[in-house]
């Protein structure tokens, strides 16, 4: 999650002073990116980001909190740390924001590991949508997305398995898979319970991913179904973890 979107997750941030807006700051490089530089330099960045102006004594809220009482912020290797009180404090006012931002960081730090392509974009559309609060969307792109994986690792690693499998228990016409655009034609949880036959998941994955069918469903059709912020972060959590 970028230092904006932070930002705008802060509740009644007009109303916070450039002097509590640091103590935020560190939250976010510290907690919540776990950053490995939280100086005053990369803290003012972070302003900058937010297109806003630093404080002047941006240097000077950071020394005084080492002394100030209560104690604010500790001094570490990396730069400065929130003291445990200070952390507890904003981790409590941003509340279900901060699972939401724990999520978004989990989310790009896996977009972060994949390699430059179709699957990293499509991750990152679904990561957008999350943050944008679509929910819906990020579900639907999420599954898709782990449709898309389990299609290519059957494809390349089970494919003996799975045939045999589908052999036993034919699809409308199809009874094996000579391409990886033929999993498209399958019933998705038809594909599921070929993949738990041919071993390529396990019976826990399976479970998953039938709960995560019916979610994607309720969220593919127009309904008067809401899909909570909870259940877009249980859903997209157990696909993607």
């Amino acid at each position: 999650m970028s230092a904006d979107r932070f930002y705008n997750a802060i509740p009644n941030v007009a109303s916070k002073s450039g002097k509590e807006l640091v103590a935020y700051f560190l939250y976010y490089l510290t907690v919540e990116t776990k950053d490995q530089n939280s100086t005053a330099g990369v803290l003012a960045e972070c302003f900058r980001e937010c297109s806003l102006v630093p404080p002047d004594r941006l240097a000077n809220y950071l020394s005084e909190g080492l002394k100030s009482n209560p104690v604010q912020y500790l001094k570490v290797p990396s730069g400065y740390a929130l003291h445990r009180t200070l952390k507890e404090k904003i981790s409590a006012e941003l509340g279900e924001r901060r699972v939401t931002m724990q999520t978004s960081a989990e989310l790009r730090s896996i977009e972060s590991m994949l390699p430059d392509g179709d699957a990293k974009a499509f991750l990152r559309e679904a990561i957008d949508c999350f943050e944008a609060g679509a929910n819906r969307a990020a579900i639907i792109m999420t599954w898709v997305l782990t449709m898309n994986h389990l299609h290519d690792y059957v494809f390349k690693h089970h494919l003996v398995a799975f045939n045999s499998a589908f052999k036993k228990a034919p699809y409308r016409k199809m009874d094996h898979v000579n391409a990886i655009d033929d999993f498209g034609d399958m019933n998705e949880k038809k594909f599921i319970e070929l993949c738990r036959s041919a071993s390529a998941i396990t019976h826990d994955q399976r479970k998953i991913l039938d709960v995560a069918l019916d979610i994607r469903n309720s969220c593919a059709h127009p309904s008067s179904i809401v899909i909570k912020r909870s259940k877009a972060i249980s859903t997209i959590e157990d696909l993607v973890t």
